[in-house]
């Protein structure tokens, strides 16, 4: 078997090196959505290698300077149409710049109880009553803490309370928790669960330079992004990242007639399938079988692996990601072990 780092991926960057370097078409939204709905006004029509330069608000719906420009729950700038998108194709979204552009972020100040056992909360009790941590975040907010973000150092840190024992200061991992399209039919979901359409997917590895792969539904794709985060630990177990506003600079390319039936996700080291499901709705081992057997599907079609290869490179060098703690799953496969794909 030829082990590749696989050419076209370094096409195609090469191509996104030549889209930054063109002047980008500049989208400054003023409305901003909270449905994945085909029925909402376009935004902007947009070409294939069309470099756009767009920003999104932080998911309580304050802008880069802490003004509150729509209601909270990850309000989405969008729909971009897509000139050419047609049902049955697939959308490429690639992801040049995913950039914080603001000092500061929250979060909640707890894991969520959905992340623990009922007798952990118990033994809890005080940090899950109404009132823990009041005015921390801002005045009249309770289970909310607030972070700085040092844009030239690169890193988010506590900013009240203070631990006495750990410094709670890490490096920023820059990402976009909602991407996705306007799904089937008539059905228009908030921008809070994710399904095949994408939606609110909450993955840490969507960030910049990352290829997000969708289906499309609906002529012209519908693409939406937004919630951005500075960090945001696998599964977000505290139900949200480090929620902050962003500049992001994209370019879209259709891969047609390709008849993808989730989210898939592709960056410098990882394919990625994504196993996509709304939180709540069915159990992790339901999100790992979509991604395992999409996986499988994509290593058998685009790789033209054998089935018995592709089931034996999925079962030692797969890596499973928990993405959302109830919801969602990933499916990694390092591209140093993979095929050279066929022309």
């Amino acid at each position: 078997m030829k082990i590749s780092l696989l050419p076209p991926f370094a096409a195609m960057l090469t191509a996104l090196a030549s889209a930054v370097a063109a002047e980008p078409t500049t989208v400054r939204p003023e409305i901003f959505h909270r449905t994945f709905s085909a029925t909402h006004p376009v935004l902007q029509r947009i070409r294939p290698g069309e470099l756009i330069a767009t920003k999104t608000i932080d998911s309580g719906g304050r802008d880069e300077l802490g003004v509150e420009r729509a209601q909270g729950s990850n309000p989405l700038t969008g729909p971009f149409y897509v000139e050419g998108a047609e049902p049955g194709d697939a959308l490429l979204v690639h992801f040049q710049q995913v950039r914080i552009n603001r000092s500061w972020g929250t979060t909640s100040a707890r894991l969520g109880m959905f992340a623990l056992t009922p007798e952990s909360i118990a033994a809890l009790h005080p940090m899950y009553m109404p009132n823990f941590m009041p005015d921390k975040a801002a005045p009249g907010k309770t289970n909310r803490v607030k972070w700085d973000v040092d844009i030239a150092r690169g890193v988010v840190r506590l900013a009240d309370p203070k631990s006495a024992v750990a410094v709670l200061e890490f490096p920023v991992q820059p990402m976009l928790g909602c991407v996705g399209v306007a799904p089937a039919g008539d059905f228009a979901p908030t921008s809070t669960p994710a399904g095949p359409y994408g939606g609110n997917l909450d993955y840490n590895q969507i960030g910049e330079g990352a290829i997000v792969m969708l289906p499309v539904f609906h002529p012209g794709a519908l693409l939406f992004i937004g919630d951005g985060h500075a960090l945001q630990g696998d599964g977000e177990p505290t139900g949200n990242g480090v929620e902050i506003s962003m500049e992001v600079q994209f370019t879209v390319t259709l891969k047609k007639a390709a008849k993808l039936t989730g989210p898939r996700v592709e960056t410098a080291a990882f394919i990625i399938s994504v196993g996509s499901q709304p939180e709540f709705v069915s159990s992790l081992d339901r999100a790992l079988q979509l991604a395992t057997s999409d996986m499988s599907t994509w290593l058998i079609d685009e790789y033209q692996m054998e089935p018995w290869a592709a089931h034996l490179l999925i079962g030692f060098q797969g890596k499973y990601d928990v993405i959302t703690v109830a919801g969602s799953m990933g499916l990694r496969i390092p591209k140093k072990y993979l095929p050279t794909r066929p022309r």
